[in-house]
């Protein structure tokens, strides 16, 4: 038997979270094809026949401009130190940069082993493929190179037998039945940030968080209330989130519902507000609430 952790680390938008979803068999984290969606670490385990994989996706590593981007890039730094593996996402279609070069420096300090994960395979020629591999190799001795597409599984069960392989031996850490450490409450803020992200402009996602109000499902066993707020940084974002007429807060709402109700199986009344809070990305007060970690 195998078991241990797995850090998956990598670029903003390199398909952490949709490599993470494909490899727990379930959603936990949030996607989007805007940059720096993750803001939190979220654990996935997912059992197999010879061991046990505790996944850890992380957020982006970009260059931190408010607080709250500080403590992601430090929670994906800090990921890497406690592990047992590090998965290194690339986004294979993208050209190398400054990113990737000091991503491939904060490697240099890794003493577990590091597989490169090459990812969104689908996008790029076959006859590109090897010469990229061939580049990356160059960049340090990786325990593994392997080319997959998270959006379409393509590679991902060798994947798979690659981060077992090279895990410690040893019991299962958690519990069968267990799935992730991150509390309902969580899940019901992500999956209200989701739709907004889908829902607005490019530049709003940034400065939005969601915090969850009241978690009630104590008045009835089929119906879940949930209230949240969905905070904005300048008063000129409030009429972006509510629409016209409230038609896109409405939207937001009715999208959020529906997939919360097939996340807790269960029927969901989803009241929502929006807020302005300045500079409440500097706020660390907030962002102890908004990004604290299980258990804490």
């Amino acid at each position: 038997m195998k078991s241990g952790f797995v850090s998956l680390v990598g670029l903003p938008n390199a398909g952490k979270s949709t490599l993470l979803n494909r490899l727990v068999g379930e959603k936990l984290a949030i996607v989007s094809d805007k940059p720096q969606t993750t803001r939190n670490r979220i654990r996935g385990v997912r059992n197999y026949e010879n061991g046990q994989v505790i996944y850890v996706d992380t957020p982006g590593i970009h260059k931190p401009t408010h607080r709250m981007n500080v403590r992601m890039v430090d929670a994906a730094l800090e990921s890497m130190r406690d592990v047992d593996l590090v998965g290194v996402v690339l986004d294979a279609s993208q050209k190398p940069g400054g990113g990737q070069q000091h991503l491939f420096s904060l490697l240099k300090s890794i003493v577990v082993p590091v597989v490169l994960v090459l990812n969104k395979i689908d996008l790029v020629g076959k006859a590109k493929l090897l010469p990229i591999m061939d580049r990356v190799s160059k960049e340090r001795d990786f325990a593994a190179i392997v080319p997959v597409s998270a959006a379409t599984g393509d590679g991902v069960n060798l994947l798979e037998s690659v981060f077992l392989e090279h895990l410690p031996d040893g019991d299962a850490l958690f519990p069968a039945d267990y799935l992730t450490d991150q509390p309902e409450r969580f899940f019901v803020a992500e999956i209200v940030r989701e739709q907004v992200l889908r829902h607005t402009h490019a530049e709003l996602p940034f400065s939005t968080a969601v915090v969850v109000d009241q978690f009630d499902e104590t008045e009835s066993t089929t119906l879940l209330r949930l209230y949240c707020t969905i905070l904005v940084e300048r008063s000129s974002q409030k009429p972006i989130l509510l629409g016209r007429g409230g038609d896109m807060i409405k939207a937001i709402g009715t999208a959020a519902r529906l997939e919360l109700e097939r996340f807790f199986d269960t029927r969901v009344f989803l009241d929502l507000h929006v807020k302005v809070k300045n500079e409440w990305r500097e706020d660390e007060r907030l962002l102890d609430e908004l990004m604290k970690r299980p258990g804490e």
